[in-house]
C-alpha cells in the first residue's frame, strides 16, 4: 500500500465539539422564550387595567369565573406534564414503553382543552363575551391564546405519537415536543392564578 493510498483511508475527525442542544430542542426554546414574552405582555396588559378598573373586578353583571372546576382540569393538565416527562424517560430506556405514558399525555391534555372550551360555551350563555367588557375580553384573549397553544402542543404530541408507533420518532423530535408541551402546561397555573382569582 502506497503512503498515498494510505492517506486516503484516515478517517477524518470533526474538529467541532457536539452540540449541547439538539437543534429542534435548542429552536423551540427560541419560539418558547418569544411565546413568554407574548403571554408576558398580554398578563401586563390585563394587570395594568384590573387595577385601574374603578369598582369591582370583574365588573357588576358580569358572571364569575368558575375557578373550581377549572382548577380541576388545571390538574388534569399538570398530570398530563407529568406523565408526559415519564414517557420521555421511558423512550430512553426502551422506546416502545413510551407509548402508553405518551398516550396518556395526550388523554390529559385533550380533557383539558375539551372542558375549558365546555367552560367557554357556558361563560358565553351567561353573557361574558369578547365584547361584554374588558374582563370578557382578556379572559378570552388570555385563555384563547393559551388554548390554541394546547391544541397546538397536542398536535405536536400526535405526530410524536404517530412517529413512535411506527419506529421512527428521534429522541430531538420528542424532546422538542415535550419542551413545547410542559411549557403550555407550566404557563397555565400562573394564567390560572392572575385570571381566575
Amino acid at each position: 500500500m502506497t503512503p498515498r493510498s494510505q492517506a486516503s483511508l484516515r478517517v477524518i475527525s470533526d474538529p467541532r465539539p457536539p452540540p449541547i442542544l439538539p437543534n429542534a430542542v435548542l429552536g423551540m426554546l427560541i419560539f418558547v422564550v418569544a411565546e413568554a414574552m407574548l403571554f408576558a405582555g398580554l398578563i401586563s396588559a390585563f394587570t395594568i387595567v384590573k387595577a385601574g378598573s374603578v369598582g369591582a373586578w370583574p365588573p357588576p353583571g358580569q358572571p364569575r369565573l368558575p375557578a373550581q372546576e377549572t382548577l380541576f382540569n388545571t390538574f388534569a393538565l399538570l398530570a398530563s406534564g407529568a406523565v408526559l416527562w415519564h414517557a420521555r424517560r421511558a423512550f430512553q430506556d426502551a422506546p416502545a414503553r413510551a407509548v402508553r405514558p405518551l398516550t396518556i399525555a395526550m388523554g390529559l391534555g385533550t380533557f383539558f382543552v375539551l372542558f375549558q372550551g365546555a367552560e367557554w360555551v357556558l361563560l358565553i350563555r351567561e353573557g361574558l363575551t369578547l365584547g361584554s367588557s374588558n374582563h370578557g375580553s382578556f379572559f378570552y384573549l388570555i385563555v384563547g391564546a393559551h388554548a390554541l397553544h394546547a391544541i397546538g402542543g397536542l398536535a405536536v404530541l400526535g405526530t410524536a405519537w404517530l412517529r413512535l408507533r411506527r419506529g421512527r420518532l428521534a429522541p430531538s423530535f420528542f424532546a422538542a415536543a415535550q419542551t413545547f408541551w410542559l411549557f403550555v402546561v407550566g404557563l397555565w397555573p400562573i394564567l390560572y392564578v392572575l385570571v381566575y382569582r
